[in-house]
């Protein structure tokens, strides 16, 4: 029997509990060693305390962030608060900023004004809240500052440099906890992706399956701003939504053969795990573009795309083939945009060598 996945902490939850922790030790002299954090949805989640430093008139607490079964970039890294309190007459004003490793947003489009830390909304309130929560009948105001040591070298891995976020990573996390393989982060950042391309004025989306599409993509075509440029990976359907809500009219795949097939089933996602390839409908297309049809049977019960592709490699129906999938695809992408956006395909072969690049049917 498989071993249950276990659940992690966002970033905004360890920054909630380290503030937390913070309060209690300024307020009540208490150094936790557990702290029940509220979680946004509701209910609480219980997070360990690392380590819990007195500084001159404040204090610093950290937290070690858990991705739990579906870890990311900063898992097990350190994130923390510096906790100041300020004694006064009136209710509780918490504020809250970035230092150290939290980056700043300087692009319109995203969850934040340009200038303030990349701290998101729901983060703020689950931080702001533990803060009331451990705060109780204090009065005056609370000063917290989220750091993360490493958030500057961190961030180079994420997407934040092209997003125009600077200096660290983002607090994030509209859940409090990490579910793994929910992808919620990742889809995230295709929102905050075209959220500031069309902030900036962009009205083209190119979507890649990773790095590596990408990388061949801006080989073709070198101009194309890097704001436009959004990894998409496995998530068909939701790229496309999300790309007509933000109001695109053009969206460009670049894909390799694989994930092209894939799309051209029609389906909502292309995750190798739960969304295998058709061959008995690959070879289906393979015959109605008029492949050699002794390859048919060896098709139909191929592993991989890859090795279809290499059965092909000779045959002079392939560009046809490679066309009919396009169209398929386009059918399904365009579908999905409800028909708002034009749909624009290249396709690579697995070392990278262009395979078709179609242009987009007129706007509709």
């Amino acid at each position: 029997m498989d071993k249950p996945l276990r659940t992690g902490r966002t970033t905004g939850t360890c920054a909630s509990a380290a503030a937390m922790a913070g309060v209690r030790f300024l307020l009540a002299g208490e150094r936790p060693g557990t702290v029940d954090v509220p979680l946004p949805p509701g209910g609480n989640l219980a997070v360990p305390v690392e380590r819990l430093e007195p500084l001159d008139g404040a204090v610093r607490v950290t937290v070690l962030k858990d991705g739990g079964d579906d870890p990311d970039v900063t898992h097990g890294h350190e994130i923390q608060a510096v906790v100041r309190a300020k004694p006064g007459d009136g209710p509780l004003r918490v504020v809250l900023d970035g230092g150290k490793g939290v980056g700043r947003a300087t692009l319109p489009g995203l969850p934040v004004a340009v200038g303030e830390a990349a701290i998101n909304p729901e983060p703020r309130k689950q931080i702001e809240a533990a803060v009331r929560r451990a705060a109780k009948e204090f009065g005056g105001r609370i000063l917290v500052t989220i750091e993360v040591p490493e958030g500057e070298t961190l961030a180079q891995a994420t997407m934040n440099p092209r997003l125009g976020i600077v200096g660290g990573i983002s607090i994030l996390g509209t859940q409090g906890i990490v579910k793994p393989y929910s992808h919620a982060s990742w889809k995230a950042t295709i929102e905050e992706g075209l959220s500031v391309a069309r902030a900036m004025g962009l009205d083209h989306a190119v979507f890649t399956t990773g790095r590596r599409s990408e990388r061949f993509y801006l080989e073709r075509h070198p101009d194309t701003p890097p704001q436009a440029l959004i990894q998409a990976a496995d998530f068909f359907e939701f790229a496309l939504r999300a790309a007509a809500a933000h109001g695109f009219r053009r969206v460009t795949w670049a894909v390799f053969f694989g994930k092209l097939v894939k799309q051209a089933q029609g389906l909502d996602s292309t995750h190798a795990k739960d969304h295998p390839v058709d061959f008995a409908l690959l070879a289906e297309r393979c015959r109605e573009a008029g492949c050699a049809p002794a390859l048919l049977p060896a098709i139909r019960e191929a592993n991989t795309a890859v090795q279809v592709l290499g059965m092909l490699h000779d045959d002079p129906a392939l560009n046809g083939l490679v066309h009919l999938l396009v169209e398929k695809a386009r059918e399904a992408a365009e579908e999905r945009t409800g028909k708002l956006c034009a749909v624009l395909y290249t396709v690579f072969d697995f070392d990278g060598r262009p395979l078709a690049e179609v242009s987009p049917r007129p706007t509709p």
